[in-house]
C-alpha cells in the first residue's frame, strides 16, 4: 500500500492510546527497589567510579498547566458542491446483509441531482495575542463558511479568518476576546534532534489531549511543500490535531502540528509540524497587508549526494544544486548556471535543497543577497536582486466565477520572453489542469493562445469567454513547437 502524507482536519473516529503512566510506574518501582536495597551494600572506596544518577522523564504536566489554556478547539462548517450519485431507495443496507447483493444489482434505483453537502470540521489551534489573535492550519478552515472557536474554559466564539496562505499551510484567526491566555513563540533552530517536545490539541474531537516523543529529524522536504522546512517528529498526531501547537520543554512553540506519513490514514509515528518561525513571517505579513509577498530567484535546484558531490569536486555532500535557471530570471542577471551549487544564501551555509526555498521566499523584493557559488571546481561570490514570486493566477479562483468548473485550469499570462519564444501577441500559461480541460488532454506546461479563435491575454478574458460559451469550446493551444485546436466538452 502506497504510504502517503495526509493533512488532518476533518473528525473521523475515536482511539485514544495512554502508554507514559506504565512507563513511569515501571521506572518508579525500580528505583524504589534499588533504594530499599541500598544499605545491603558497602559504601564505594574514594575515588571510585559512580553510576550516573537514573534519568527521569521531563515535567510534561507543568508545560501543560501553564499553557494548555492557550490552545483552542476548532469546529468549521461550510457546503461542497456533491456530484449527481445513483441511491437506493431503501437507504445504507448493511453490506454484511444478506439481501445487500441482490438489491445492489436488481433492486430499483434512483438518481439523486447534484446539489449541496454540509461539510464539517475539526481541528487546532493556539492563541498568540491576548486580543485574540489565534494561528493555525490553512486546510482546517478552507471552505468554511462558520469558524467557531472552543476554549478550555469552555467559552466559545464565533472566529474571523484574517487571512490564508495555502503554499505554507498558515491561515490567521481572530476572535473577539480581551486578557486571553497566550503561548511563547520558540526558536526552532535551537531545537535538536533527539529533543522531547509534546502536542496538545483534539485528536478524534477529544480536546486538549496531549502527547510526547522526540524531534526525528529537522528540514525535511515533503511533496508539494517547497516552502516548509518541516519538523519530523514521533509525537501522535491524528486527525483534530491539525494547526494544534508543538512545544518545547520551556513550553515554547516550535511548530505548527499539520500532517503525517501513513500507510493507514492514522498515525504510524511520522509527524510532521510547519517551524514557527515560518508560520510567524507569515503572521505578521497577514496582519499588515492582508497577503504574502514572497522573493524568487528563479531556478529549479537539487539535493547533492555524494556521487554528485565527488563529480563536482565537492569536499562533502552540501548546498543546493542548480538544474535549471530560468531566462530573464534573478538567478540568471546575477550570473548563476545550471551546474552551479549554492553553497551560502545571505551569509548562511545551506545545508541541503530543501532549506533554500523558504529562506528565499522570506527575502522581501528588491533586495540584493550575497550568495557563494560552487562553479566548476572553485568558490565565487554572486550578489543577486531578489524579485517577487508571482501568484497563480486561477481562472474562477472566486467560488462565484463560472468558468473553474467549467475548463479547470490555473494559469498565468506569459513573460516577454516566454511570448517571443512562444511567437504570440498574449497566452497564458497552464500551471494546472483539472476537470473539462484535463480530460480533454490539456497539461500543465500548455500554452492557450486562444478560445474560440479569440486571442487571450489574461486570466480575466479567459474567465468570460468561457463563460460565454456554450457546451463546447475549442482552445487553440501551442505545446513545445507545434500548435492545436483543441474541442472541450464542458457540460
Amino acid at each position: 500500500m502506497k504510504a502517503t502524507v495526509i493533512k488532518f482536519g476533518i473528525l473521523s473516529t475515536a482511539i485514544a492510546s495512554i502508554f507514559l503512566g506504565a512507563y513511569e510506574g515501571a521506572r518508579f518501582a525500580g528505583t524504589a527497589h534499588a533504594e530499599s536495597a541500598a544499605p545491603a551494600f558497602a559504601a564505594a572506596p574514594a575515588g571510585a567510579a559512580t553510576a550516573a544518577p537514573p534519568l527521569s522523564l521531563p515535567d510534561f504536566g507543568s508545560i501543560v498547566e501553564r499553557y494548555g489554556p492557550a490552545v483552542v478547539n476548532i469546529s468549521v462548517e461550510g457546503t461542497v458542491k456533491a456530484s449527481a450519485r445513483t441511491q437506493s431507495p431503501f437507504g445504507n443496507i448493511d453490506p454484511d446483509d444478506p439481501f445487500y447483493d441482490f438489491l445492489r444489482r436488481f433492486g430499483p434505483q434512483f438518481q439523486v441531482p447534484q446539489g449541496e453537502q454540509i461539510k464539517r470540521g475539526m481541528g487546532s489551534g493556539f492563541i498568540v495575542s491576548p486580543g485574540g489573535v489565534i494561528l493555525t492550519n490553512a486546510h482546517v478552515v478552507e471552505d468554511a463558511n462558520q469558524v467557531t472557536v472552543k476554549l478550555t474554559d469552555k467559552r466559545e466564539f464565533k472566529a474571523k479568518v484574517l487571512g490564508v496562505d495555502k503554499p505554507t499551510d498558515i491561515a490567521v484567526l481572530k476572535i473577539d476576546a480581551h486578557d486571553l491566555p497566550t503561548v511563547p513563540l520558540g526558536d526552532p533552530a535551537q531545537t535538536k534532534v533527539g529533543d522531547w517536545v509534546l502536542a496538545i490539541g483534539s485528536p478524534f474531537g477529544f480536546e486538549n489531549s496531549v502527547t510526547a516523543g522526540i524531534v526525528s529529524a529537522k528540514s525535511r522536504s515533503l511533496p508539494d511543500e517547497g516552502y516548509v522546512p518541516f519538523i519530523q517528529t514521533d509525537v501522535a498526531i491524528n486527525p483534530g490535531n491539525s494547526g494544534g501547537p508543538l512545544l518545547n520543554l520551556k513550553g515554547e512553540v516550535v511548530g505548527i502540528n499539520s500532517q503525517i506519513y501513513s500507510r493507514s490514514g492514522g498515525y504510524q509515528g511520522l509527524s510532521f509540524a510547519i517551524p514557527i518561525n515560518v508560520a510567524a513571517q507569515i503572521k505578521d505579513q497577514l496582519l499588515a497587508h492582508g497577503k504574502v509577498t514572497r522573493g524568487r530567484l528563479g531556478v529549479a535546484i537539487q539535493d547533492v549526494n555524494q556521487g554528485l558531490a565527488e563529480s563536482f569536486g565537492l569536499d562533502a555532500a552540501r548546498g543546493a544544486l542548480v538544474s535549471r535557471v530560468e531566462a530573464d530570471s534573478p538567478a540568471a542577471r546575477a550570473g548563476l548556471e545550471a551546474g552551479d551549487v549554492i553553497l551560502k544564501f545571505d551569509g548562511e551555509a545551506v545545508a541541503s535543497s530543501a532549506e533554500l526555498p523558504s529562506r528565499v521566499a522570506a527575502v522581501k523584493p528588491g533586495k540584493p543577497v550575497a550568495l557563494e557559488v560552487w562553479h566548476k571546481g572553485k568558490t565565487r561570490s554572486l550578489t543577486v536582486t531578489v524579485d517577487e514570486m508571482k501568484t497563480a493566477e486561477a481562472a474562477g479562483e472566486d467560488a462565484a466565477s463560472p468558468d473553474r468548473g467549467r475548463l479547470g485550469v490555473a494559469v498565468r499570462p506569459l513573460s516577454p520572453q516566454e511570448r517571443q519564444q512562444a511567437e504570440a501577441q498574449g497566452g497564458l500559461l497552464v500551471l494546472d489542469a483539472g476537470g473539462p480541460a484535463a480530460r480533454a488532454g490539456i497539461e500543465g506546461g500548455d500554452v492557450i493562445l486562444a478560445v474560440n479563435g479569440r486571442p487571450v491575454a489574461s486570466a480575466d478574458e479567459l474567465r468570460k469567454q468561457v463563460a460565454g460559451a456554450g457546451k463546447h469550446v475549442a482552445l487553440l493551444i501551442q505545446r513545445n513547437e507545434a500548435r492545436i485546436f483543441v474541442p472541450i466538452e464542458l457540460g
